[in-house]
């Protein structure tokens, strides 16, 4: 496989699964706002690390329970009910796991390469999302920022991912859904590549990059 690259590492939501940004586009409507009001009601502004309930709750510093009321206590503010759980029903209902990815993932290993999961999350959700896809199969290592204590896009934490794959992160490839996460891994040093809804899209960037 590639002589330049020895490790790929993945996002978890929006690579493997459907993106979470989408799902709360999906439901704006009946709250009677728009995607964007409600995705940065919910998330904050994913492009940075800040104490938005959320970020808090990714960084394992509040409960999903006090991320809610906190969220709920946003929404208010703005006139609809942001309510995580209604939110966690539409993401449930996005189509799965793509079993490409998995498969890509498999592939990486065939050829030689480190596999890293970097990905922001909640603790409380850890044994459901970990019992989707074969994670101890797959992957070499596992940055979970709610174990860590830090997320995306903090640059610490994709220093801190190839630290523990003992790679150079110019000698990486990083995978996510989110534009804010692919600009902060490139700035770190690492290749990135953006992955949208057409996930083909980002498995042929990759495959481009790890046949040079």
């Amino acid at each position: 496989m590639s002589t330049r690259y020895q490790a790929v590492l993945f996002d978890f939501g929006g690579v493997f699964t459907a993106s979470p940004f989408a799902a709360a586009g999906s439901i704006a409507a009946e709250l009677g706002t728009s995607a964007d009001r409600l995705v940065e009601v919910v998330f904050g502004s994913y492009s940075e690390d800040t104490d938005h309930p959320w970020h808090r709750l990714e960084r394992g510093e509040l409960t999903i329970e006090d991320a809610r009321q906190a969220i709920l206590a946003i929404g208010a503010e703005q006139g609809f009910e942001a309510d995580l759980y209604k939110l966690f029903g539409a993401m449930g209902s996005a189509g799965g796991v793509r079993e490409e990815l998995v498969e890509c993932v498999r592939g990486v290993r065939r050829g030689g390469l480190r596999t890293g999961l970097l990905t922001n999350n909640v603790a409380e959700l850890r044994e459901h999302w970990r019992a989707m896809i074969p994670v101890d199969e797959i992957f070499d290592d596992v940055v979970d920022s709610s174990e860590v204590g830090m997320r995306k896009p903090d640059p610490r934490i994709f220093t801190l991912a190839c630290e523990r794959l003992a790679v150079e992160p110019a000698r990486s490839v990083f995978l996510d859904d989110h534009p804010g996460n692919v600009a902060a891994a490139k700035r770190v040093g690492l290749e990135a590549v953006l992955v949208g809804e057409a996930h083909e899209d980002a498995l042929r960037e990759l495959a481009r990059l790890l046949a040079e």
